[in-house]
């Protein structure tokens, strides 16, 4: 399967579409980030320097 277009997408697009979808569902940011690093492989300070940037996913 090809996955070069998941990979090409804009970090910052997709944490808010999780992030909403974790609010959805009765979860909290900080539970939302925990899962997203851990899934991720990033440590706190990376991730949160991550966000706002124009980087690909």
């Amino acid at each position: 399967m090809e996955n070069s277009k998941v990979y090409g997408m804009n970090f910052t697009k997709i944490y808010q579409l999780l992030l909403n979808k974790a609010m959805k569902k009765g979860r909290t940011k900080e539970e939302a980030d925990e899962v997203i690093r851990w899934l991720t492989g990033y440590s706190h300070a990376e991730f949160e320097s991550m966000q706002g940037q124009n980087i690909s996913y």
